[in-house]
């Protein structure tokens, strides 16, 4: 099966590398500099420097020949989520099945990647492969386990085909909603997390906080059609745990460095690499507050990262809260 990978960051980067051995695999980078220093010196300097791009690896910056390759096989989206509807509408009407990556909510719009799908190009058959996976890990062979969720069960069945192996278990699901649900809020809880351990609130907060923000995850999916079981699944618990307490989270660095004082410019100039929490944190809470979900946690996210409330006064106003059953 021809696969092409839309986006040289460092998950689109990871899943090539993982797939080419198995695969005729072809990597697009939208700048033509870095495609070029990626052919010839077998390296992703920028995004993932340790790992040696195996000589199977085709590297292109011709979106059009890239998407060529493809035909009859797959394509994947491995941009972030801001980049996922100039890519759909680029795509050719004859354009393969497409898988995104990218998690989290657009900004303005609120929409999810699947709403984002069904207004650019409705008659494509798309679907998000997803769940708790650092692109380094994924990169060097070690043991994952993701879903690929469509509408299209041929769809999700052809990922499996391209991705399964001794070291990638691919899970299908005919949730794509859920899934992209788990995606998103995972990441605002995990900067409430790092908020909280940068706060050394100890390990009974954690807890606390990684329940109730499956809870809050939980509740949204709901209210936007998804099923309660795929929140216990990979895209969900799964990736909220790893995302919560995983020392290569990027929202949960985000959270370390708010609760040392550090401001979200400085945060990110430190970084490098986008943190989707930041940017889909407030969008995941007006999208809540439309369908009249409570997201107390979500919440006092926002309110940190824009600086309305310290981390102590966000502590303050979630313990605050009244008494309540638990479901």
């Amino acid at each position: 099966m021809n696969l092409t990978v839309l986006g040289a960051g460092a998950w689109g980067t990871a899943l090539a590398v993982s797939a080419c051995t198995r695969q005729p695999t072809r990597l697009w980078a939208r700048d033509a500099a870095q495609a070029a220093a990626m052919r010839s010196e077998r390296r992703n300097r920028r995004y993932l420097n340790e790992i040696t791009l195996p000589p199977a690896l085709q590297i292109d910056a011709d979106f059009d020949a890239a998407v060529a390759h493809a035909r009859g096989g797959l394509l994947v989206v491995a941009t972030p989520m801001a980049g996922l509807e100039g890519i759909l509408r680029r795509l050719p009407a004859d354009a393969p099945g497409v898988l995104w990556l990218c998690k989290g909510f657009q900004e303005g719009s609120g929409l999810l990647g699947h709403e984002i799908a069904r207004a650019a190009c409705p008659s494509l058959s798309a679907g998000v492969l997803s769940g708790p996976s650092f692109a380094i890990e994924v990169a060097r062979g070690q043991p994952t386990a993701l879903v690929a969720a469509s509408h299209d069960a041929a769809l999700a069945e052809r990922a499996v085909e391209a991705f399964h192996s001794d070291t990638m278990r691919i899970y299908t699901s005919n949730d794509p909603v859920g899934v992209e649900v788990g995606g998103a809020v995972k990441n605002v809880m995990a900067i409430a997390t790092g908020i909280a351990d940068g706060m050394q609130l100890g390990l009974n907060a954690r807890a606390a906080l990684v329940t109730r923000g499956l809870a809050e995850m939980t509740r949204l999916g709901l209210a936007l059609g998804a099923r309660a079981e795929t929140f216990m699944g990979l895209s969900g618990l799964g990736d909220l745990v790893l995302t919560t307490t995983g020392e290569l989270s990027r929202n949960r660095r985000v959270g370390l460095l708010l609760a040392q004082g550090q401001t979200l410019a400085q945060i990110l100039a430190e970084l490098g690499h986008v943190a989707e929490g930041v940017l889909s944190a407030a969008t995941v809470l007006q999208r809540a507050q439309a369908l009249n979900v409570a997201m107390p946690i979500t919440e006092a996210v926002v309110a940190v990262l824009e600086r309305r409330i310290t981390p102590a006064q966000a502590l303050g106003l979630l313990m605050g809260r009244e008494a309540r059953s638990e479901n």
